[in-house]
């Protein structure tokens, strides 16, 4: 993938695209995981990379480039939901009773996600709300600090600290639930 330049490249700019791309694959799982949608999580890739390079003069030298890439990251994805809430969606019920149902064939990303989180794990997981899932996924799959996740959610350090005890909390439940075939008294609200 060729990277979109809008003035000469020196060196320092060579280097800075070259670092930032190291953390491409651990975006697209964020991405993913936020998302749920393989196009969706692509795009806010894709936006995050161009609104990283655009603004790599504003990058600290010397800073955590991963933590920076994923507070873009979050915030793009964060503004994308405001936007979407705010659309006005128009159906027509006809077209879409016509339409075959079509599953797409999961990406290698998706198949080594899956692969990786056990099957009642992703089921737990993907049944939370955005918000603990999000900080859950932070701390616990990308290993960042209380105070990393802080900056990237742009929330105080102890809200991430308790929207990971509430997440971790809501997983044990649907797990223990899934094991036992019950459903949650969380979904059971839903």
């Amino acid at each position: 993938m060729g990277i979109l330049s809008f003035a000469p490249r020196t060196r320092s700019d060579a280097a800075f695209e070259a670092d930032a791309l190291t953390h491409l694959d651990a975006l697209y799982r964020a991405a993913l995981r936020v998302t749920r949608d393989r196009a969706d999580a692509e795009d806010l890739v894709q936006d995050t990379f161009l609104k990283a390079f655009r603004s790599a003069a504003g990058f600290e030298r010397g800073t955590n480039l991963r933590a920076w890439l994923f507070t873009i990251l979050m915030n793009t994805a964060r503004n994308r939901r405001r936007d979407a809430a705010r659309d006005r969606v128009i159906v027509d019920s006809a077209t879409v009773d016509q339409t075959p149902l079509a599953s797409p064939d999961p990406s290698p990303e998706e198949h080594l996600v899956r692969d990786v989180l056990d099957e009642d794990l992703q089921r737990a997981l993907d049944s939370i709300p955005d918000v603990f899932r999000e900080a859950v996924w932070l701390r616990d799959v990308e290993e960042f600090s209380y105070a990393e996740i802080a900056r990237i959610l742009a929330i105080p350090a102890g809200t991430v600290m308790s929207r990971i005890a509430r997440g971790r909390r809501l997983l044990h439940e649907r797990l223990i639930a899934a094991r036992r075939g019950q459903p949650t008294v969380a979904a059971a609200r839903n």
